[in-house]
Protein backbone atom coordinates (compact mmCIF):
# COMPACT_ATOMS: atom_id res chain seq x y z
CA UNK A 1 0.00 0.00 0.00
CA UNK A 2 2.80 2.43 0.92
CA UNK A 3 4.53 1.82 -2.42
CA UNK A 4 1.25 2.23 -4.30
CA UNK A 5 0.56 5.58 -2.62
CA UNK A 6 4.10 6.74 -3.36
CA UNK A 7 3.63 5.81 -7.02
CA UNK A 8 0.40 7.83 -7.04
CA UNK A 9 2.21 10.79 -5.49
CA UNK A 10 4.93 10.61 -8.15
CA UNK A 11 2.43 10.01 -10.99
CA UNK A 12 3.97 6.64 -11.81
CA UNK A 13 0.68 4.86 -11.14
CA UNK A 14 -1.89 5.15 -13.91
CA UNK A 15 -5.17 3.49 -14.73
CA UNK A 16 -8.80 3.71 -13.69
CA UNK A 17 -8.35 3.40 -9.92
CA UNK A 18 -5.51 5.91 -9.95
CA UNK A 19 -7.76 8.29 -11.89
CA UNK A 20 -10.41 7.98 -9.17
CA UNK A 21 -8.03 8.27 -6.23
CA UNK A 22 -5.98 11.29 -7.33
CA UNK A 23 -8.75 13.91 -6.76
CA UNK A 24 -9.30 12.50 -3.26
CA UNK A 25 -5.59 12.65 -2.54
CA UNK A 26 -5.50 16.23 -3.81
CA UNK A 27 -8.25 17.16 -1.33
CA UNK A 28 -6.25 15.49 1.43
CA UNK A 29 -3.22 17.51 0.31
CA UNK A 30 -5.10 20.78 0.85
CA UNK A 31 -6.08 19.67 4.36
CA UNK A 32 -2.54 18.54 5.13
CA UNK A 33 -1.15 21.79 3.76
CA UNK A 34 -3.44 23.80 6.02
CA UNK A 35 -2.30 21.85 9.07
CA UNK A 36 1.38 22.29 8.18
CA UNK A 37 0.96 26.04 7.63
CA UNK A 38 -0.77 26.35 10.99
CA UNK A 39 1.94 24.39 12.81
CA UNK A 40 4.72 26.36 11.14
CA UNK A 41 3.08 29.66 12.08
CA UNK A 42 2.46 28.56 15.68
CA UNK A 43 5.92 27.14 16.43
CA UNK A 44 7.84 29.88 14.62
CA UNK A 45 6.12 32.69 16.54
CA UNK A 46 8.76 32.70 19.30
CA UNK A 47 11.61 30.41 18.24
CA UNK A 48 14.23 29.43 20.81
CA UNK A 49 17.51 31.34 20.62
CA UNK A 50 20.44 29.03 21.35
CA UNK A 51 23.87 30.00 22.71
CA UNK A 52 25.62 28.70 19.61
CA UNK A 53 25.40 28.83 15.83
CA UNK A 54 22.59 26.77 14.30
CA UNK A 55 22.88 25.34 10.80
CA UNK A 56 19.83 23.54 9.45
CA UNK A 57 20.10 20.97 6.66
CA UNK A 58 16.81 19.64 5.39
CA UNK A 59 14.61 18.90 2.43
CA UNK A 60 11.11 19.68 1.29
CA UNK A 61 10.39 16.37 -0.45
CA UNK A 62 10.05 12.73 0.46
CA UNK A 63 12.82 10.39 -0.58
CA UNK A 64 16.57 10.57 -0.43
CA UNK A 65 18.00 13.98 -1.27
CA UNK A 66 21.51 13.39 0.07
CA UNK A 67 21.20 15.60 3.15
CA UNK A 68 23.05 13.14 5.38
CA UNK A 69 26.10 13.29 3.11
CA UNK A 70 25.94 17.08 3.27
CA UNK A 71 25.79 16.92 7.08
CA UNK A 72 29.04 14.91 6.98
CA UNK A 73 30.65 17.38 4.58
CA UNK A 74 29.80 20.47 6.64
CA UNK A 75 30.64 18.80 9.98
CA UNK A 76 34.13 17.90 8.78
CA UNK A 77 34.66 21.28 7.14
CA UNK A 78 33.83 23.21 10.32
CA UNK A 79 35.80 20.83 12.54
CA UNK A 80 38.85 21.23 10.32
CA UNK A 81 38.48 25.01 10.68
CA UNK A 82 38.69 24.67 14.46
CA UNK A 83 35.02 24.72 15.41
CA UNK A 84 33.34 22.37 17.87
CA UNK A 85 30.34 20.82 16.17
CA UNK A 86 27.52 18.48 17.18
CA UNK A 87 24.90 16.90 14.93
CA UNK A 88 21.33 16.80 16.21
CA UNK A 89 19.03 14.12 14.80
CA UNK A 90 15.50 13.07 15.65
CA UNK A 91 16.43 9.45 14.85
CA UNK A 92 13.75 8.83 12.24
CA UNK A 93 12.34 5.27 12.39
CA UNK A 94 14.68 4.20 15.14
CA UNK A 95 13.81 0.99 16.91
CA UNK A 96 14.15 0.18 20.60
CA UNK A 97 17.73 0.50 21.80
CA UNK A 98 19.02 1.88 18.50
CA UNK A 99 19.77 5.37 17.18
CA UNK A 100 18.30 4.89 13.73
CA UNK A 101 20.21 4.24 10.51
CA UNK A 102 21.22 7.77 9.53
CA UNK A 103 22.57 8.91 12.94
CA UNK A 104 24.30 5.52 13.36
CA UNK A 105 26.02 6.02 10.02
CA UNK A 106 26.97 9.60 10.94
CA UNK A 107 28.40 8.50 14.27
CA UNK A 108 30.55 5.89 12.54
CA UNK A 109 31.78 8.23 9.81
CA UNK A 110 32.31 11.38 11.90
CA UNK A 111 34.30 9.83 14.71
CA UNK A 112 34.94 12.53 17.31
CA UNK A 113 31.94 14.69 16.35
CA UNK A 114 29.02 13.96 18.71
CA UNK A 115 25.71 12.85 17.21
CA UNK A 116 22.78 13.35 19.59
CA UNK A 117 19.42 11.70 18.94
CA UNK A 118 16.38 13.32 20.52
CA UNK A 119 13.00 14.38 19.12
CA UNK A 120 13.32 17.56 21.19
CA UNK A 121 16.04 19.48 19.33
CA UNK A 122 16.06 22.35 21.85
CA UNK A 123 16.85 19.90 24.62
CA UNK A 124 19.52 18.11 22.60
CA UNK A 125 21.10 21.43 21.59
CA UNK A 126 21.39 22.50 25.23
CA UNK A 127 22.94 19.13 26.02
CA UNK A 128 25.47 19.58 23.20
CA UNK A 129 26.47 22.97 24.59
CA UNK A 130 26.71 21.83 28.20
CA UNK A 131 28.34 18.42 27.73
CA UNK A 132 30.51 18.99 24.67
CA UNK A 133 31.11 22.75 24.69
CA UNK A 134 30.11 23.13 21.03
CA UNK A 135 29.92 26.43 19.22
CA UNK A 136 27.78 24.99 16.41
CA UNK A 137 24.92 22.53 16.11
CA UNK A 138 23.79 21.05 12.81
CA UNK A 139 20.13 20.12 12.57
CA UNK A 140 19.88 17.00 10.45
CA UNK A 141 16.50 17.14 8.67
CA UNK A 142 15.88 20.60 10.06
CA UNK A 143 13.70 22.41 7.51
CA UNK A 144 10.50 21.44 9.36
CA UNK A 145 12.08 22.37 12.70
CA UNK A 146 10.31 25.66 13.38
CA UNK A 147 10.99 25.93 17.14
CA UNK A 148 14.61 27.02 16.82
CA UNK A 149 16.04 30.24 15.42
CA UNK A 150 18.56 29.31 12.74
CA UNK A 151 21.66 31.11 11.53
CA UNK A 152 21.72 29.28 8.19
CA UNK A 153 18.99 27.34 6.39
CA UNK A 154 20.26 24.87 3.78
CA UNK A 155 17.85 22.85 1.64
CA UNK A 156 18.92 19.85 -0.40
CA UNK A 157 17.07 19.11 -3.64
CA UNK A 158 17.67 15.88 -5.51
CA UNK A 159 18.39 16.67 -9.15
CA UNK A 160 17.04 13.20 -9.98
CA UNK A 161 13.51 13.93 -8.73
CA UNK A 162 13.36 17.71 -8.40
CA UNK A 163 10.21 18.95 -6.70
CA UNK A 164 7.97 16.20 -8.05
CA UNK A 165 4.52 17.26 -9.29
CA UNK A 166 4.53 20.32 -6.95
CA UNK A 167 1.69 18.93 -4.81
CA UNK A 168 1.92 18.29 -1.09
CA UNK A 169 1.46 14.93 0.57
CA UNK A 170 -0.35 12.67 -0.14
CA UNK A 171 -1.00 13.79 -3.75
CA UNK A 172 2.64 14.79 -4.22
CA UNK A 173 5.96 14.44 -2.43
CA UNK A 174 6.19 17.90 -0.84
CA UNK A 175 6.39 17.98 2.98
CA UNK A 176 5.68 21.72 3.04
CA UNK A 177 4.26 24.22 0.54
CA UNK A 178 6.73 25.43 -2.09
CA UNK A 179 6.60 28.85 -0.42
CA UNK A 180 8.61 27.31 2.46
CA UNK A 181 11.63 27.38 0.16
CA UNK A 182 11.62 31.13 0.65
CA UNK A 183 13.24 30.49 4.05
CA UNK A 184 16.30 28.89 2.46
CA UNK A 185 19.65 30.68 2.40
CA UNK A 186 21.31 28.01 0.25
CA UNK A 187 20.04 25.32 -2.12
CA UNK A 188 22.27 22.32 -2.72
CA UNK A 189 21.37 20.32 -5.82
CA UNK A 190 22.47 16.76 -5.13
CA UNK A 191 23.06 13.75 -7.39
CA UNK A 192 23.43 16.03 -10.39
CA UNK A 193 25.02 13.22 -12.38
CA UNK A 194 21.57 11.62 -12.70
CA UNK A 195 19.67 14.62 -14.04
CA UNK A 196 19.37 15.78 -17.62
CA UNK A 197 17.77 19.17 -16.95
CA UNK A 198 19.52 21.02 -14.14
CA UNK A 199 18.72 24.40 -15.66
CA UNK A 200 14.98 23.82 -15.25
CA UNK A 201 15.38 23.04 -11.55
CA UNK A 202 17.70 26.01 -11.02
CA UNK A 203 15.29 28.36 -12.77
CA UNK A 204 12.36 27.21 -10.64
CA UNK A 205 14.31 27.57 -7.40
CA UNK A 206 15.46 31.01 -8.56
CA UNK A 207 11.87 32.11 -9.13
CA UNK A 208 10.76 30.88 -5.71
CA UNK A 209 13.75 32.33 -3.83
CA UNK A 210 16.00 34.62 -5.91
CA UNK A 211 18.22 35.57 -2.94
CA UNK A 212 19.41 32.03 -2.15
CA UNK A 213 22.78 30.67 -3.30
CA UNK A 214 22.50 27.56 -5.51
CA UNK A 215 25.20 24.88 -5.44
CA UNK A 216 25.62 21.68 -7.42
CA UNK A 217 27.02 18.47 -6.00
CA UNK A 218 27.57 14.81 -6.78
CA UNK A 219 27.80 11.67 -4.69
CA UNK A 220 31.28 10.41 -5.46
CA UNK A 221 32.35 6.85 -4.58
CA UNK A 222 35.21 6.57 -2.10
CA UNK A 223 35.31 2.80 -2.56
CA UNK A 224 33.96 -0.39 -1.03
CA UNK A 225 34.61 -2.20 2.22
CA UNK A 226 33.84 -5.71 3.36
CA UNK A 227 31.20 -5.37 6.05
CA UNK A 228 33.33 -7.60 8.29
CA UNK A 229 36.45 -5.50 7.64
CA UNK A 230 35.29 -1.86 7.62
CA UNK A 231 38.78 -0.53 8.26
CA UNK A 232 40.05 -1.68 4.83
CA UNK A 233 38.71 0.46 1.99
CA UNK A 234 38.83 -1.10 -1.48
CA UNK A 235 39.23 1.07 -4.58
CA UNK A 236 36.14 2.27 -6.47
CA UNK A 237 37.07 0.09 -9.48
CA UNK A 238 37.28 -3.05 -7.32
CA UNK A 239 34.09 -4.47 -8.87
CA UNK A 240 34.74 -3.41 -12.45
CA UNK A 241 33.58 -6.14 -14.83
CA UNK A 242 32.02 -8.23 -12.04
CA UNK A 243 28.37 -9.27 -11.67
CA UNK A 244 26.80 -8.35 -8.35
CA UNK A 245 23.55 -8.43 -6.42
CA UNK A 246 22.37 -5.13 -4.96
CA UNK A 247 19.95 -4.65 -2.11
CA UNK A 248 18.93 -1.33 -0.62
CA UNK A 249 16.29 0.36 1.48
CA UNK A 250 16.90 4.02 0.66
CA UNK A 251 15.00 6.95 -0.81
CA UNK A 252 16.51 6.76 -4.30
CA UNK A 253 17.64 3.19 -5.07
CA UNK A 254 17.93 4.11 -8.74
CA UNK A 255 20.76 6.51 -7.96
CA UNK A 256 22.56 3.77 -6.02
CA UNK A 257 22.22 1.36 -8.95
CA UNK A 258 23.35 4.05 -11.38
CA UNK A 259 26.47 4.72 -9.33
CA UNK A 260 27.35 1.01 -9.24
CA UNK A 261 26.94 0.79 -13.03
CA UNK A 262 29.11 3.87 -13.49
CA UNK A 263 31.90 1.98 -11.71
CA UNK A 264 31.79 -0.74 -14.36
CA UNK A 265 29.83 -3.40 -12.47
CA UNK A 266 27.17 -5.62 -14.01
CA UNK A 267 24.03 -5.76 -11.86
CA UNK A 268 22.61 -9.26 -11.90
CA UNK A 269 19.81 -8.54 -9.39
CA UNK A 270 18.65 -5.28 -7.85
CA UNK A 271 16.46 -5.86 -4.78
CA UNK A 272 14.76 -2.71 -3.52
CA UNK A 273 12.97 -2.10 -0.22
CA UNK A 274 11.30 0.94 1.34
CA UNK A 275 13.36 3.82 2.75
CA UNK A 276 14.73 3.08 6.25
CA UNK A 277 13.60 -0.55 5.89
CA UNK A 278 14.47 -2.84 8.80
CA UNK A 279 15.30 -6.25 7.35
CA UNK A 280 13.76 -9.34 8.88
CA UNK A 281 15.69 -12.59 9.20
CA UNK A 282 13.52 -14.10 6.46
CA UNK A 283 14.24 -11.22 4.07
CA UNK A 284 17.99 -11.47 4.61
CA UNK A 285 17.88 -15.23 4.09
CA UNK A 286 15.95 -14.62 0.87
CA UNK A 287 18.58 -12.14 -0.35
CA UNK A 288 21.38 -14.62 0.38
CA UNK A 289 19.46 -17.44 -1.33
CA UNK A 290 18.75 -15.37 -4.45
CA UNK A 291 22.42 -14.45 -4.74
CA UNK A 292 23.40 -18.12 -4.47
CA UNK A 293 20.75 -19.28 -6.94
CA UNK A 294 21.81 -16.63 -9.48
CA UNK A 295 25.50 -17.43 -9.17
CA UNK A 296 26.23 -13.97 -7.78
CA UNK A 297 29.10 -14.28 -5.34
CA UNK A 298 29.23 -10.58 -4.43
CA UNK A 299 26.43 -8.74 -2.63
CA UNK A 300 26.56 -4.93 -2.42
CA UNK A 301 24.57 -2.56 -0.24
CA UNK A 302 24.74 1.02 1.04
CA UNK A 303 26.33 2.34 4.22
CA UNK A 304 22.87 3.37 5.40
CA UNK A 305 21.60 -0.20 4.97
CA UNK A 306 24.73 -1.66 6.58
CA UNK A 307 24.07 0.39 9.72
CA UNK A 308 20.80 -1.54 10.19
CA UNK A 309 22.43 -4.98 10.11
CA UNK A 310 23.40 -6.63 13.40
CA UNK A 311 26.15 -9.18 13.95
CA UNK A 312 23.45 -11.87 13.99
CA UNK A 313 22.18 -10.62 10.62
CA UNK A 314 25.65 -10.89 9.09
CA UNK A 315 25.92 -14.55 10.03
CA UNK A 316 23.06 -15.26 7.62
CA UNK A 317 25.34 -14.51 4.67
CA UNK A 318 27.94 -17.03 5.83
CA UNK A 319 30.90 -16.98 3.46
CA UNK A 320 29.16 -14.82 0.87
CA UNK A 321 30.98 -11.53 0.34
CA UNK A 322 28.94 -8.53 1.44
CA UNK A 323 30.45 -5.22 0.35
CA UNK A 324 29.35 -1.73 1.34
CA UNK A 325 29.64 1.27 -0.96
CA UNK A 326 31.17 4.29 0.78
CA UNK A 327 30.35 7.62 -0.82
CA UNK A 328 31.12 11.26 -0.16
CA UNK A 329 29.48 14.46 -1.27
CA UNK A 330 31.52 16.74 -3.53
CA UNK A 331 30.53 20.31 -4.34
CA UNK A 332 31.05 20.78 -8.07
CA UNK A 333 30.07 24.43 -8.28
CA UNK A 334 30.67 27.40 -5.94
CA UNK A 335 32.48 25.37 -3.28
CA UNK A 336 34.73 28.27 -2.20
CA UNK A 337 31.76 30.62 -1.94
CA UNK A 338 29.87 28.01 0.07
CA UNK A 339 32.66 27.52 2.59
CA UNK A 340 33.11 31.29 2.86
CA UNK A 341 29.37 31.58 3.60
CA UNK A 342 29.67 28.98 6.37
CA UNK A 343 32.64 30.70 7.97
CA UNK A 344 30.99 34.11 7.75
CA UNK A 345 28.56 32.97 10.46
CA UNK A 346 31.33 33.33 13.04
CA UNK A 347 32.11 36.94 12.14
CA UNK A 348 28.59 38.11 12.91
Amino acid sequence: MKKYLYNLATDKERGFFAFLLKPLLLLASFIYGGIIRGLALFFSFRPAKLACKVISIGNITLGGTGKTSLVEFISRCLRDKGHKVAVLSRGYKKISGEMGDEPSMLLKHLGDIPVIVDKDRVRSAKRAIQEYGVDTVILDDGLQQWRIRKDLEIVTVSAAQGLGNRHMLPRGILREPLSALGRADIFVLTKTGFSGDLNKIREELGRINPRAMILESVHAPLGFYDINKPEKLLKPDHLKGKRVLLFSGIGEPGAFAGLIRSLGSDIGLDLRFGDHHHYSEEELKDIAAKALASGLNIIVTTAKDASRLSDADLKIFGRQQLLVLRITLKITENEKQFIARLLSLYSL
